[in-house]
């Protein structure tokens, strides 16, 4: 090959690679939007998110309490009242989520929808006004709470990471160290409690005398039982609106500050101080305090009660509160490998 030939294979190759690059520099990253909707034993939350393909954005996430499984505890059912307020929920979720242009939208029910006798009644209504629930299994809330945080930034100098998410019926614990680039777990249940059942068995009544509450106390002590014996918990951290709700009441959050409440430190005594403060209150009493959310105050005394055993158990100085939940995970990531949710 001659010397012209050369500069003009060079002058080919940088004319074809500036062809490529302009190309490239006008491709757009497809984005995808998607949702789900937590069908809580308490509360339904919908959440809506973006992805590039690279990172998610939060579009936007909405709250409705609807008590879809209060007094199911101790009724074996779910009430009309608690399945026509969630049914209505699911439908206002589902047509925010497809005006927000969401491709696939995903509710998924806990701990209410797994134990009611009448359950294929309420995924039949779902089903057919066009809101399809699936069911989760325990330990895929579990899991997926656990996984909405074990990559989170705010956390990721701790080896070792205790997850406690207490529920309207259910409450998740999960233990895991950190290896390599995964976690190894040591510990994962769901335990029977949460506090819609604890306020239609054992805390019945807005307020509780304080016999009450000590047999409370102990039932979820005797629950947990020597389940947790010789783990060590790590670095604590709380899911759930129990713990949100806790931080913007010691704030006075008059306006949700998501991250100002996420990675927030709550002390074991705090929280113990918070029980006795708010257990002799009324529901309207409860509704006054600055920070709660609306609706929160027929149980938030019973989760602060639930999240401060569970910390005993474990042997936690406190715990960190995460905004994020198992809807994050299931949203992004999908279900476990080997998942149950039917």
């Amino acid at each position: 090959m001659s010397l012209t030939d050369s500069a003009f294979v060079d002058y080919d190759l940088r004319h074809i690679a500036q062809k490529l690059k302009s190309a490239a520099s006008r491709v757009t990253c497809r984005t995808m939007r998607k949702a789900v909707v937590d069908v809580g034993s308490n509360s339904l939350i919908l959440v809506v998110e973006e992805t590039d393909g690279v990172r998610w954005r939060s579009i936007r996430e909405r709250t409705a309490v609807t008590s879809l499984g209060e007094g199911t505890k101790s009724t074996g059912v779910l009430g009309e009242k608690g399945m026509t307020s969630s049914l209505a929920a699911l439908a206002s979720f589902f047509d925010d989520a497809k005006s927000l242009g969401a491709e696939s939208i995903v509710a998924a029910g806990t701990m209410a929808v797994r134990i009611a006798r009448n359950q294929q009644e309420f995924l039949d209504r779902a089903a057919g006004q066009g809101t399809p629930v699936t069911v989760l299994s325990g330990d895929d809330e579990a899991q997926l709470g656990f996984n909405s945080v074990a990559h989170d930034p705010a956390f990721a100098v701790h080896d070792t990471i205790s997850v406690i998410d207490p529920g309207g019926q259910s409450t998740e614990l999960m233990t895991a160290d950190r290896s390599g680039t995964g976690w190894t777990i040591r510990f994962r249940k769901s335990y029977p409690v949460g506090t819609l059942g604890l306020r239609s068995t054992l805390l019945t009544g807005e307020s509780p005398e304080p016999p009450a509450i000590l047999t409370a106390s102990a039932a979820i002590d005797d629950l947990i039982g020597d389940d947790y014996r010789g783990l060590v918990p790590g670095f604590a951290i709380v899911l759930g609106a129990t713990g949100t709700n806790l931080v913007s009441i010691r704030e006075r959050m008059t306006q949700w500050q998501p991250e100002k409440v996420h990675g927030a430190w709550l002390d074991f005594e705090e929280i113990s101080r918070f029980v006795g403060w708010t257990m002799p209150m009324g529901d309207a009493e409860r509704a006054g305090i600055v920070g709660i959310e609306p609706g929160r105050e027929r149980t938030i005394h019973i989760g602060a009660l639930i999240v401060e055993r569970f910390l005993n158990a474990v042997g936690a100085p406190g715990c960190a509160v995460s905004v994020r939940g198992w809807r994050h995970a299931l949203l992004e990531q999908g279900l476990p490998q080997g998942n149950t949710a039917s």
